[in-house]
């Protein structure tokens, strides 16, 4: 792959024939030096190492649909009713990749950590991920993106294992967390069709409080719907734009500067990955009619900017 002003994007046949219903959540582990993802309505965690192309899986009892690691490799993982501990130790591991080789799963049990007050039956986590401190956190969504119910919210979960009030409400679909390389700004959006915006908050780093909540980018004006997002070196934010086929990157202005088309219709979350976190890894959603040969699947380009390390929760899980 090059890493040009027209970077090539291609499909990481490794990760498997299989497409995803949703595949979502990607996250770079440096320590194992390896890409897990999820695949939210078949209640999988995958994981694929890079260098020997191994791919392994693992089945929940619900969905899952976003993930972060401590720094033991314990997973918290966000999912239908709540937040859970999910260990994935190297027995497991190993089962996992002789099952992956058997074409099934190793079915995983979390242990519940904390969950909302869910105001609405039918209702989940979406995106989430941890702060550069080491706080995690998740929004919530009713799953029936059909009824624009806006009873979403996003919560925090840290190091005690307290986890928040709505720290913001009124979402239909959360969605693009992200922090700027100082933690100093927090980003967040909006994916519903309704909706399609992109905010900012100035984040204290010391209280994990955001304030002054602004508009980043309206995506009415562009292309797509904002989904997931990941931030570069250079702060500028990457977001998967939905049903568009498209990843756009904008400066930490909220000028869009760089559009990169994906054969995948449907790019759902992006992250920085390989040994120099020279790649951007891109999951993607199989639409339910009119799918391509490439919905669904994992794919990955080289930009020609590096990324950060994806930060690790800072408590004991």
């Amino acid at each position: 792959m090059s890493a040009t002003a027209n970077p090539r994007v291609e499909r990481v046949e490794a990760a498997g024939e299989t497409p995803a219903g949703v595949g979502e959540s990607p996250v770079w582990r440096v320590a194992e030096q390896a890409l897990y993802w999820v695949d939210i309505p078949a209640q999988k965690i995958v994981r694929l190492r890079l260098a020997s192309g191994e791919r392994s899986e693992w089945l929940l009892p619900e969905k899952v649909a976003c993930i972060a690691f401590d720094r033991h490799g314990t997973m918290l993982a966000g999912c239908e009713s709540g937040l859970f501990a999910v260990t994935l130790n190297e027995a497991c591991a190993g089962s996992a990749a002789q099952a992956a080789q058997a074409g099934e799963p190793v079915r995983v049990a979390g242990r519940k950590l904390a969950a909302p007050v869910f105001p609405f039956a039918d209702m989940r986590f979406n995106d989430g991920r941890c702060d550069r401190q080491g706080r995690f956190w998740a929004g919530t969504m009713v799953q029936d993106m059909a009824a624009a119910n806006p009873a979403g919210a996003l919560y925090r979960f840290d190091a005690r294992g307290v986890l928040s009030a709505p720290v913001v409400d009124g979402l239909i679909t959360q969605n693009g967390l992200g922090w700027s390389p100082d933690g100093a700004t927090m980003y967040l959006s909006d994916s519903h069709p309704l909706r399609r915006q992109i905010w900012a908050f100035d984040y204290d780093v010391d209280t994990g409080e955001p304030r002054n909540r602004r508009v980043f980018a309206d995506l009415n004006h562009y292309v797509g719907r904002p989904d997931g997002a990941a931030v570069d070196a250079d702060g500028c934010y990457w977001i998967c734009a939905n049903d568009a086929g498209a990843l756009l990157r904008f400066t930490p202005q909220g000028k869009l500067d760089r559009q990169i088309a994906v054969p995948a219709i449907k790019p759902a979350m992006c992250a920085f990955g390989g040994p120099n976190l020279e790649t951007l890894f891109v999951t993607s959603i199989r639409p339910v009619a009119g799918a391509s040969e490439h919905d669904g699947h994992l794919f990955a380009v080289r930009p020609g900017v590096n990324g950060l390390p994806e930060p690790e929760f800072a408590g004991e899980l």
